[in-house]
């Protein structure tokens, strides 16, 4: 049970990471229907901004606020640079140019900070732990980030369902042509939307930072379960996008803890050795086949939310 706790907890710090990566790559792919392969590279460079802002403040907190910033200025000149004149493009022109970002910015935070991982110190007032049982402590940082991931999503929930911009965001992701001819200046709301996607983005990359390590690349392999995750929420909604990055995070958590035992019951131990890692990094992409076969729209698609 102390293990179950630990990992589901653990979970629960993915899938927001996952959420708030997936939140505005959603908006981004349903309202604009653009694929962005380098949204994964936001979340790195949240990270490295992060870094570059203690280095220069020396407070947790400033860094943070640098890096939004930083986050947010970055996603709009890249929204102008390069990403506004693929809207148009076929999907196969936004994966080639959008992945010839990431091999970009990759090579460009190694130009700038090197090839060695880098570490965010923990602010002080979270750098302790908690007791969850008998001698097993819990960070206090790794809570401070599923609560402030949690904050975020009420504050996205009522941004996107009580505000006008969210109205129009909604609409935008239902059908953007209808509000382009109803007067909207569906430009500028597509780079109000890719904006506010980079700085979430960026603050997962901050959040991430004091407890992985900092290097290049760091947000491919999120960007993949982010993916996933849009594809089991449903494209455009934020709901789906929230539920579904938890149940990601924990199954893909869980599942890799338990499988292996789990194997034993049914296979040798030395098979089962090797079958358990196999089925656990498989269970997330056997989650999203089922949901595709039994809900192709996801299961909380937009116009649901």
């Amino acid at each position: 049970m102390t293990l179950l706790a630990v990992q589901t907890l653990n979970g629960l710090q993915l899938g927001i990471l996952l959420f708030l990566i997936a939140a505005g790559l959603t908006l981004v792919f349903g309202v604009m229907d653009f694929i962005n392969l380098a949204h994964g590279v936001q979340y790195m460079l949240g990270a490295y901004l992060a870094v570059a802002g203690y280095g220069l403040t020396g407070s947790f907190w400033l860094a943070m606020l640098l890096a939004l910033a930083g986050s947010l200025i970055i996603g709009l000149i890249l929204e102008m640079l390069v990403f506004r004149h693929l809207y148009d493009r076929s999907h196969l022109d936004q994966v080639l140019a959008t992945f010839g970002v990431i091999l970009f910015l990759n090579e460009g935070v190694k130009v700038i900070w090197g090839s060695s991982p880098l570490t965010l110190p923990v602010p002080e007032i979270l750098s302790g732990s908690i007791p969850i049982s008998d001698g097993l402590l819990y960070p206090v940082f790794r809570i401070a980030l599923i609560v402030s991931g949690l904050a975020v999503a009420a504050l996205l929930y009522v941004l996107v369902s009580w505000t006008r911009v969210g109205m129009l965001v909604r609409a935008g992701a239902t059908n953007a042509q209808m509000v382009s001819a109803l007067g909207v200046n569906i430009r500028r709301l597509f780079m109000f939307v890719f904006g506010f996607g980079a700085m979430l983005a960026g603050f997962a990359g901050i959040m991430a930072a004091p407890i992985l390590a900092v290097e290049p690349g760091m947000g491919d392999n999120l960007l993949i379960l982010a993916f996933v995750v849009i594809v089991i929420g449903g494209i455009g909604s934020i709901r789906g996008a929230f539920m579904a990055a938890l149940i990601v995070g924990l199954v893909d958590t869980i599942g890799r803890s338990l499988a292996t035992d789990i194997a034993r019951l049914l296979f040798p131990p030395a098979a089962a050795n090797d079958v358990g890692p196999a089925v656990a990094s498989m269970l997330i992409y056997i989650l999203m086949a089922a949901v595709l076969f039994f809900r192709p729209s996801g299961l909380f698609p937009a116009r649901a939310g």
